[in-house]
């Protein structure tokens, strides 16, 4: 059995390209690309309808690639009018250390779906994706990965037939705010104070520690932390610190991201990440920290508060947000190829 990573990859020679007779041009997708990709990925959602929605950051972020600090690549088919009907996108983040991943992701115009498209795009991603794997550390693991609704059926069929497995499922919660969250004391010897820019690295750091037990999750480096929090509201982001050591003990940081509340029929903050470090745990930091978050998000109007969980998380994450208040809603699962 081949023991490194580019053995077991079995990268080709050249990524399959889709074939002319889907017809449309293909080329590599740039920064120039930013409105063609964003209307694409509009028209899609208008039909999808996904747990997440997209924002303009988020596709110049990804177009911006590899000033981010990520291994990335993108393939986009255009019509004969140079309208953007398809596109697909492969990066690998850095800093890995336990498994070389490798996330894949596209999009195919509502009105030219069931010709091909996508399983013509998942074929050129996975050989693309083997590349990109054969390129990274040899030693470790490889995982070709995508995230899919659970709803999208027909897309679940599609990476399923491809070789795909599900591998985690990752269920939104939400709370409505309809009256003030109750008063949680912070526990002895802990501080709650508001995140703050100078202290964003002190949290990264906390992070990267505290997820380093969490399934899936790989360090995160500090430009592709600061990529990935441009919707973060200082006003509704906390931190714990610990006071003997005036280390952080934990944190929760929440997203304003003010493109799906149109769709969503409701204001919404989002927290993105909530950890405690491990000698910090089973303290009330946790609980300390959400309710400080609740209570920023009922102080400034929002009327829910929604983040998601890994239902496979050993700790029972989820059930400690049901205790808080949050009901379950849509999922996101993961496909996963492991190499």
């Amino acid at each position: 059995m081949p023991d490194t990573l580019p053995d077991r990859a079995a990268p080709p020679a050249q990524a399959t390209l889709p074939a002319p007779h889907l017809g449309l041009t293909w080329r590599p997708l740039t920064t120039d690309d930013v409105d063609l990709v964003l209307a694409l990925i509009e028209r899609c959602e208008a039909v999808d309808q996904p747990v997440l929605r997209t924002a303009r950051a988020q596709v110049e972020e990804v177009l911006g690639r590899p000033g981010t600090g990520m291994k990335a690549d993108s393939l986009g088919g255009l019509d004969s009018s140079g309208e953007l009907r398809a596109a697909a996108f492969v990066h690998a983040p850095l800093g890995d250390e336990t498994h070389a991943r490798v996330f894949i992701s596209a999009s195919v115009d509502p009105s030219w779906r069931e010709r091909g498209i996508g399983r013509a795009l998942l074929t050129w991603q996975d050989d693309r994706a083997r590349q990109v794997l054969a390129t990274l550390d040899p030693s470790l693991p490889g995982r070709i990965a995508a995230y899919v609704d659970e709803d999208l059926e027909d897309r679940r069929r599609l990476y399923a037939a491809a070789g795909f497995s599900p591998k985690r499922t990752f269920r939104e919660m939400r709370l409505r705010l309809t009256e003030p969250p109750v008063a949680v004391d912070v526990p002895e010897g802990y501080e709650i104070r508001q995140w703050s820019p100078e202290i964003d690295d002190a949290v990264r750091e906390a992070h990267n520690e505290a997820f380093r037990d969490h399934w899936g999750s790989q360090p995160v480096a500090e430009s592709t932390w600061a990529a990935s929090h441009r919707s973060l509201e200082s006003a509704w982001s906390v931190v714990a610190v610990h006071l003997e050591t005036g280390d952080v003990a934990g944190y929760a940081l929440t997203a304003r991201h003010e493109h799906q509340w149109q769709a969503l029929g409701h204001t919404e903050g989002y927290t993105e990440l909530l950890g405690v470090l491990r000698p910090h745990r089973g303290s009330g930091v946790a609980r300390a920290l959400l309710s400080a978050v609740l209570t920023a998000l009922y102080r400034d109007g929002i009327e829910v508060a929604a983040l998601d969980v890994d239902m496979e998380n050993p700790s029972g994450a989820h059930r400690f947000y049901e205790r808080m208040g949050y009901e379950p809603q849509g999922a996101r699962i993961l496909y996963t190829i492991e190499v």
